[in-house]
């Protein structure tokens, strides 16, 4: 069970990651630098959040 856990966890970093880097043109360099620090950090809280206030525009 921990290791679903884990597997959605590197599923939210890599879907932020890349939404950041190749998707949002809008932000700037350390925005996308604090977005991806966040998902490695904090991975489906951050995506969670990225999705509400990025995706949603």
């Amino acid at each position: 069970m921990s290791g679903l856990f884990y597997l959605l966890g590197v599923a939210a970093a890599v879907w932020v990651i890349y939404e950041v880097w190749s998707q949002n043109k809008r932000l700037s360099d350390t925005e996308k630098l604090i977005w991806t620090i966040c998902a490695i950090f904090f991975s489906v809280i951050t995506a969670i959040i990225y999705y509400i206030t990025q995706k949603r525009d």
